[in-house]
């Protein structure tokens, strides 16, 4: 049996804390020498105008292992959005990776040899705010990164969890559009 990780997909919504705060991380974690390296190096190396992609640093110097590239999920077009998203958005999912690798999740002696994909979402409402919670949406972001990275670390939702709820969840979404509200 192999202990390669080739390819683990996760992903967490944490939310209930102040306004515009919720995270929504998907991760996809692998081996960099496979299908999750090859597409680090692309993303990387192909930047796209309003997603950028960065890496998540503690610092301005200081990349965490696993390597791990952050990709917005929102078009990124005003500086107070990118300011915070490549402030404390940032900053919180370094130290999610990082609690990740402390808590077992990600075995450490793998984390030079594993990439982590993040999809991060940090609501566009931080534009017109007054204020924003930069302490809560740095919590909340963390929290989140580490969830999605157990969760798919851990395979869950497992495919048995899923099939035996399959018909009693409703999306969120979906509900308000039946209800008229979208």
């Amino acid at each position: 049996m192999s202990n390669r990780i080739v390819l683990r997909a996760g992903e967490a919504l944490v939310a209930g804390g102040p306004p515009n705060t919720a995270a929504e991380p998907e991760v996809i974690i692998g081996e960099l020498d496979g299908p999750v390296g090859t597409a680090l190096a692309t993303l990387t190396g192909d930047q796209v105008v309003g997603h950028s992609r960065v890496f998540a640093l503690l610092n301005t110097d200081i990349m965490v292992r696993p390597v791990t590239l952050c990709v917005s999920k929102v078009s990124v077009t005003e500086s107070k959005y990118t300011s915070i998203l490549m402030g404390t958005v940032q900053f919180a999912i370094a130290n999610g990776v990082l609690d990740a690798v402390r808590a077992g999740y990600i075995p450490k002696e793998k984390a030079n040899d594993l990439g982590i994909i993040c999809s991060v979402w940090l609501s566009p409402g931080v534009i017109e705010a007054e204020t924003v919670d930069h302490r809560a949406l740095f919590e909340i972001q963390r929290k989140g990164m580490t969830e999605a990275i157990r969760k798919a670390m851990t395979n869950e939702p497992s495919i048995d969890w899923l099939l035996e709820n399959q018909d009693k969840i409703i999306h969120k979404y979906y509900q308000m559009g039946l209800d008229g509200k979208i």
